[in-house]
């Protein structure tokens, strides 16, 4: 890759998925220059690549940014650490690796909001396009693309009980999530090739590292956005311990995320009035929904005891089990270390009245107090559910003009009253499954949050008690047409030319599961947006699309 730090065509800020795979399109056309630059370092810590290492990931500085959320009125006053990587590949190095769309609906919400070219026909073939399914192409997967998608490679008894359970109870078995309808219960598909992760710099960025024409800089942290004549055209950072500006010919694209971005737009004097005044940021464009409609996905840990089942708690409570884990993963890249941190995955409908599922299960065979502490020394599983479609509304706010200066983060949890019952139906939901048939072999026992909590008041309290977030933030730089919109349906910000933000932050509403590959498609349109905007899909699939409406 080239090292000269002149002017550039394209400037991608953040090497997360959507920077990794936006920088590998913009700069497949050789006469395009193009800058990606990485706050964090790069990917060469052991524990990303190996599955199970996410434990090591998740709260090391190394990886991670450490954020906190602001105490929780929702949550019992609790404070949550709120992980976003901090590396090469960004969340993609530090998640839970598993592949999900959401469902058909999400994006068909979206265009119907007034965003065109956002319908599920049309993100469809994006998905696609970046798709290597192990199962080769098919009417709703791709082969060709970079982004790897396997069957895990290992299973548990236990596991196989609560799906018989799910079954027994109404949710259906399925194999694929990823056809528009994810309702069923399954085992997940991953992000990983041969056992091991498979992140965004891996896919995008390793098999292009010998263009001449892209350059990607780690450990340099932008502070703002500078503009000329009204235009945006450069990025001023922190680089090697001195202040640089590099400068976009063309295009400067935020894919920093939904803390990044809203906090980079802040800082350029891009956001809400009375924020930036109050900080002694000068105005140079007021968008007051910069930092708003913060979503994020709240899991409800149930844990239950069990007996006449071996767990992750026994196994890697032994020096002998954890030797036996090691070899194994030495041996074929399988057991416990090549493990997603959840294998089984269920989507249902917290009530008759929900139109679609509404509720996601991570279910797995392990389980501890909170993340970061040792697991049990009991066998047990854990069954997290979370709401897909909250309806609370949070926000991101810079505290100061300085970038070394955290934000503050304000989800507001459990705020909606809709939010409460929706998680109240889903711990009665977990008790019916957990009371099937299926799983009375091993006489689980409910350890949190407590069988006891039975009334609709003691359940909101359980939620709030249990609660905790599974890592989804979106929405911050939300796409739309409205006053409080950032960026419009071509992911430009609103009034400010030669800016667009490319990652979760512009999600109008959150996807219906996991958001790291919905944040990849929404880099692969803003490819298309740039580089082909009159383009509605790829051409070698739109044969195929057409087939399928």
């Amino acid at each position: 890759m080239q090292t000269s730090l002149d002017e550039f065509d394209y400037i991608v800020v953040g090497a997360g998925p959507a920077g990794c795979l936006l920088a590998n399109r913009l700069s497949a056309d050789p006469q395009q220059r193009v800058l990606l630059l990485e706050a964090g370092g790069r990917d060469n810590y052991p524990w990303i690549h190996i599955p199970v290492g996410y434990l090591f990931c998740i709260g090391n500085p190394r990886t991670d940014w450490c954020f906190k959320t602001e105490e929780q009125p929702g949550l019992n006053g609790r404070a949550l650490s709120y992980p976003r990587g901090k590396v090469l590949g960004g969340c993609s190095s530090i998640n839970g690796m598993i592949y999900m769309r959401g469902q058909a609906n999400d994006y068909d919400g979206w265009a119907a909001e007034g965003n065109p070219g956002w319908a599920w026909n049309d993100v469809l073939p994006l998905f696609k396009h970046s798709e290597n399914h192990f199962a080769g192409a098919a009417d709703f997967h791709g082969d060709k693309g970079e982004w790897r998608v396997e069957r895990q490679r290992l299973s548990w008894p236990i596991l196989d009980a609560f799906r018989s359970a799910a079954e027994q109870s109404g949710v259906a078995s399925i194999d694929d999530f990823n056809q528009g309808d994810n309702e069923g219960c399954g085992y997940f598909q991953v992000n990983q090739k041969a056992g091991v992760r498979w992140n965004a710099a891996k896919a995008f960025l390793k098999p292009i590292r010998d263009r001449a024409n892209l350059t990607v800089l780690t450990d340099v942290e932008v502070d703002r956005v500078l503009f000329e004549d009204g235009r945006a055209s450069k990025v001023s950072a922190r680089w090697q311990s001195q202040q640089k500006s590099f400068k976009a010919r063309k295009e400067i694209v935020l894919c920093a995320g939904s803390v990044g971005s809203p906090s980079i737009l802040q800082r350029s004097g891009i956001g809400p009035r009375p924020l930036l005044e109050k900080l002694g940021i000068g105005v140079v464009h007021e968008l007051p929904g910069v930092g708003g409609n913060l979503q994020d996905h709240l899991q409800l840990r149930l844990i239950y005891k069990l007996e006449n089942a071996r767990t992750l708690n026994q196994i890697a409570g032994s020096v002998w089990g954890k030797m036996g884990m090691g070899l194994r993963y030495l041996y074929d890249r399988s057991g416990p270390l090549s493990m997603a941190p959840s294998q089984l995955g269920a989507f249902a409908r917290s009530g008759p009245e929900q139109t679609s599922a509404n509720l996601e299960y991570h279910v797995q065979p392990l389980s501890l107090e909170r993340f970061g502490e040792p697991l049990h020394s009991f066998p047990a599983f854990t069954a997290s559910v979370c709401d897909l479609r909250p309806q609370s509304r949070g926000r991101i706010e810079i505290r100061s003009a300085d970038p070394q200066t955290a934000p503050l983060i304000q989800p507001n949890y459990l705020s909606h009253p809709e939010d409460l019952r929706v998680a109240a139906d889903a711990i009665r939901l977990t008790r019916r499954i957990v009371s099937a048939p299926a799983l009375q072999a091993f006489n689980p026992v409910e350890y949190l949050p407590g069988a006891s909590l039975q009334t609709e008041e003691q359940l909101h309290e359980a939620a709030a008690k249990i609660g905790t977030t599974i890592f989804h933030p979106v929405g911050t730089c939300r796409m739309g047409t409205d006053a409080d919109a950032v960026v419009d349906a071509q992911l430009r910000v609103h009034g400010v030319p030669g800016l667009r933000i490319a990652d979760a932050s512009i999600m109008p509403r959150i996807t219906s599961g996991n958001t790291c590959s919905p944040t990849l498609m929404i880099a692969e349109k803003a490819a298309q947006l740039i580089l082909n905007p009159t383009a509605r899909s790829f051409p070698a699939e739109e044969k195929a699309l057409t087939a399928l409406s």
